[in-house]
């Protein structure tokens, strides 16, 4: 079975964007003690431009920020929504803490950083275009702010275009690096994940093949590898599995066959020595998948000897072979019955047309005594039923039919099946009139599941009554009864009906 990549590949991203969401998580809860630590930082005097408020305010954000992400990683942990949540909320985060003078200018690059453990490019696009959008919004939102606390600034504006022309550049060097990064190490990852297919499929291979061999041991009464690339054979079947070697310039024969030679049957000993010649049996299979001849055991019956390519050239010539025999004699015992099924309808369980053919050619060539009738039948209105009701009902009325003639018939003669809703019936009768009464009875009788009613139109010709006519001529004269049947039938019931 081939492994879908593909597949393994998407789980590997769904597990993964789990994993790197719940960490960011923890990070998203560690940065609520960044208002505490800023708190430190004013009381020692190291922030002058900051207040409590903002440190209360930072942490608030960011407690309330990681709750709604962690709701998120409880119900979607691995869609889209809840990653780019997190890389939205870090930079709200830092927009925040710009706006109220903490300035920690390398954290704007961070996140779009942090969108690539996710590896999926879209979701880097957009941390890094909410990046770059944000630190534009709030570069011109502290650009007054700012610029009055720098005297080499005259103005907001020229404080904000030299910010952002440097923001800019940075923002660009920042994402085609991440872009660059990103598409290595997807790379990198389908690589790995192509080799691990192959791997799995050696070992697939592989355990395929020794599957194969241990079930054929198994199921063979002989199995045997012969290796042409290094002369030898071995024996399956024995606990040891020694090798041994052939010599192609004197050997014909394995050690195998040679002892099987002597339970062969003794008028088929020549064939059995020929297909088994190891010196022709690989231009015998060549191209070939198998070659397989039967033989006669003496004390076991038949048996089956193969030759199967494991192994092969370029040019289709066998480097390695395995030769099995089994017993076949059952399956040979059943190929008398098979022969029976062949001449068996399958639904009815009659004789089948190819059945009636073969026995009307017999009867061409032989003489056909006084009492011979042939019969031919329809089932009437198969088609208004299957078209109403169904093939089931159809089929159910097909076997209906096929009931009531082999119980009328019964062993007087032979009852087939020789079309959809047509049947034939050679009988040996001196009442025919009555057999054919005898079916329709039995027919009105009949009820079924899906249809309570089945009539077929009876015909029949009977050689007292047309002396000296060949079978044809009775199959015949048979039809044209039936069809006259038939036009009475539906006369009667006042149906337009086409022939």
């Amino acid at each position: 079975m081939e492994i879908d990549i593909s597949t393994e590949y998407s789980e590997f991203l769904h597990n993964n964007r789990i994993k790197v969401n719940k960490y960011l998580n923890r990070v998203m809860w560690f940065f609520v003690v960044t208002g505490p630590a800023i708190a430190v930082g004013i009381r020692e005097g190291i922030f002058y431009d900051i207040t409590y408020a903002t440190c209360i305010g930072i942490s608030v954000i960011i407690a309330i920020l990681s709750v709604i992400h962690l709701l998120l990683l409880k119900a979607y942990p691995s869609k889209k929504i809840t990653c780019i949540f997190a890389l939205t909320a870090l930079d709200l985060l830092l927009v925040y803490m710009s706006y109220s003078h903490v300035h920690i200018y390398l954290t704007w690059f961070l996140v779009p950083l942090l969108s690539l453990l996710f590896c999926d490019k879209y979701i880097y696009f957009y941390g890094a275009a909410l990046n770059y959008i944000l630190m534009f919004i709030t570069t011109w939102l502290t650009a007054p702010f700012e610029a009055a606390m720098r005297t080499e600034y005259e103005s907001a504006s020229e404080y904000f275009m030299d910010m952002m022309s440097g923001f800019t550049i940075e923002s660009i060097i920042m994402f085609a690096s991440g872009y660059i990064i990103g598409k290595l190490i997807l790379e990198y990852f389908k690589t790995l994940f192509d080799q691990y297919r192959l791997i799995m499929e050696q070992e697939r291979s592989m355990e395929e093949k020794i599957h194969l061999l241990d079930s054929m041991a198994e199921i063979y009464d002989n199995v045997n590898l012969i290796d042409f690339i290094n002369n030898t054979e071995m024996s399956l079947r024995d606990s040891e599995q020694k090798k041994h070697g052939i010599d192609l310039s004197a050997q014909t024969h394995t050690i195998m066959n040679q002892r099987l030679v002597n339970q062969v049957m003794s008028d088929q000993i020549d064939e059995f020595l020929a297909f088994t010649n190891i010196k022709t049996i690989r231009s015998r299979l060549s191209h070939k998948k198998l070659i397989s001849a039967d033989f006669i055991d003496v004390v076991f019956g038949w048996f089956r000897a193969q030759y199967i390519t494991v192994d092969s050239t370029l040019d289709g010539i066998p480097n390695v072979v395995i030769y099995t025999t089994r017993n076949v004699d059952d399956e040979k015992r059943r190929e008398e019955h098979l022969i029976r099924i062949s001449m068996t309808d399958e639904m009815t369980r009659l004789f089948n047309r190819r059945c009636y053919d073969e026995d009307l050619s017999e009867y061409r060539n032989g003489a056909l005594s006084e009492d011979f009738v042939l019969f031919s039948i329809d089932v009437n209105g198969l088609k208004t039923v299957n078209d109403t009701k169904g093939h089931a009902a159809g089929d159910e009325l097909i076997k209906g039919a096929a009931d009531c003639i082999s119980l009328s018939v019964g062993k007087k003669g032979k009852a087939y099946r020789t079309g959809g809703d047509e049947f034939m019936v050679v009988v040996h009768t001196s009442d025919p009139e009555g057999l054919r009464n005898d079916i329709k009875n039995k027919s009105k009788e009949w009820h079924g599941i899906y249809t309570e009613e089945l009539t077929m139109s009876v015909g029949y010709a009977a050689l007292k009554d047309h002396p000296g006519v060949s079978i044809d001529d009775l199959e015949h004269i048979a039809d044209a009864d039936m069809y006259a049947e038939k036009e009475k039938h539906y006369k009667e019931r006042g149906i337009e009906r086409r022939r």
